[in-house]
């Protein structure tokens, strides 16, 4: 690695090192909310912009671009993955993912289809070169993938969900089911993520974005193991990012399964977290909901964050969730200058 990199910011709070700025970067840093986004995209589907290499890879370098954040993450989603699963997957207008052939039995597992990233997900290849290529040769690119849990429960739901009714039906009543779907996702997540290494990322996150419906108990037994195998399977290679949202009581259990940051959601207290835990890193974690009031709250927001981290090596300032559609763009520019001026 070239040493630019290896000494960014970004790369060095991953280590726990100390950085002379707080690095910063944003989930959903390229997204509807910026008319760049949109300009590339046209009438675009989502799946194909998602696997058209260029256009997932400008999106990507404008947005690191535009805000000046220390870090780009690849342009994708979580979802893709299903899809040479053998998983119809679509995006509907005003509706969001919706999978046609759930999941809901043994039968249909063992239907599933298991195929190499590198030969199902070449785009995903390409886009990592495309994209560092053009970023400058001292920003990171994070990779990412989905956590076991959350693309099982997007397999079996086969969309959005509430009260995850099919999802806790197979958890509940069919384990041998839930422990074979469970352990396809993590094989394939683990695959997924060492191609995105291969290809040229610097680190990588796991999102659980779903994981807040369960409960310290369910977390433990039915969605922990997997997690752990899939960070055992990359550790070692590049920084991993842990992030989960929903359910702060389950933070003792992430830390558990792994990674080298742990990224926390909004609703979970930085500074108390970090030391009752001990962790190397830290990520967040200001709520993305205040990026929609004026100036002078975004800057409130962030300063409470960075009250709560005092400088501590190793933390990355980001949200806590992803940006939504409604921010408007110049508070998110105001954010990241605010991070890099009163942390220099």
């Amino acid at each position: 690695m070239h040493e630019k990199l290896y000494n960014s910011h970004f790369l060095r709070a991953c280590r726990g090192e100390a950085s002379d700025v707080t690095p910063v970067w944003l989930n959903r840093q390229a997204g509807r909310y910026m008319k760049e986004y949109h300009e590339v995209k046209g009438n675009t589907s989502s799946l194909d912009f998602f696997k058209t290499p260029h256009l997932a890879a400008q999106v990507t370098l404008d947005a690191q671009r535009i805000l000046g954040v220390d870090a780009a993450i690849m342009f994708a989603d979580l979802l893709p993955i299903l899809e040479p699963m053998g998983l119809d997957l679509d995006y509907l207008p005003g509706f969001g993912p919706n999978i046609s052939n759930p999941i809901r039995t043994l039968r249909d597992i063992d239907n599933l289809r298991i195929e190499k990233a590198a030969d199902a997900m070449s785009y995903i290849g390409e886009v990592i070169k495309l994209i560092r290529n053009d970023l400058p040769e001292d920003v990171p690119l994070i990779g990412f993938a989905g956590a076991p849990f959350t693309l099982a429960s997007y397999a079996i739901e086969g969309k959005g969900s509430r009260n995850y009714v099919f999802v806790k039906q197979m958890m509940y009543n069919d384990k041998p089911a839930w422990d074979a779907l469970m352990a396809l996702m993590s094989g394939r997540v683990a695959d997924y993520l060492n191609y995105q290494i291969d290809s040229g990322v610097q680190a990588v996150q796991i999102f659980d974005s779903w994981m807040g419906c369960l409960s310290p108990w369910d977390y433990e037994i039915y969605a922990l193991p997997h997690t752990k195998s899939v960070i055992d399977a990359v550790k070692g290679r590049v920084p991993i990012i842990h992030f989960g949202t929903g359910n702060s009581s389950l933070v003792n259990l992430m830390h558990q399964a792994g990674g080298d940051v742990l990224a926390l959601d909004w609703r979970t207290p930085l500074a108390a977290t970090w030391d009752r835990l001990g962790c190397k890193a830290v990520q967040g974690n200001m709520d993305p909901i205040a990026l929609c009031a004026d100036t002078e709250t975004v800057h409130r927001h962030a300063q409470q964050v960075l009250d709560e981290a005092a400088g501590r090596p190793g933390h990355i300032f980001n949200l806590g969730h992803g940006i939504i559609p409604e921010t408007p763009v110049d508070n998110v520019k105001a954010l990241v200058d605010y991070i890099h001026e009163t942390t220099a």
